[in-house]
């Protein structure tokens, strides 16, 4: 059993393009962490300073790592400094064996 991973983060309005580059610099390094199957931003239609991050992992101890790495740790602390408001997160299993829902 494989671990979606869900983060809603919502930027100060003059920070979100910031965020959005950010993220397409690290998208190739977060996807090469060991256990990381995929990982991808969606932009909300309705709330332009929102982005949700999608990070599909092999097991819940590969997540758990990648939390406690070097790239996390220089990645994160860039990322929250941008926030308008507290992230929501939270964790779902998926069926790994079976490949990435939807072809994603």
């Amino acid at each position: 059993m494989g671990v979606l991973r869900i983060v809603k983060m919502e930027f100060e309005e003059e920070l979100v393009r910031e965020f959005d580059a950010l993220f397409g610099q690290i998208q190739s390094d977060i996807e090469a962490v060991p256990g990381c199957e995929r990982v991808m931003m969606m932009k909300s239609s309705g709330s332009p300073n929102t982005r949700t991050t999608l990070s599909w992992w092999a097991h819940e101890d590969d997540l758990s790592n990648y939390r406690k790495s070097a790239l996390f740790g220089e990645v994160w602390p860039q990322t929250k400094a941008k926030f308008a408001g507290k992230p929501l997160a939270w964790s779902v299993d998926w069926e790994s064996a079976s490949g990435l829902p939807f072809g994603v």
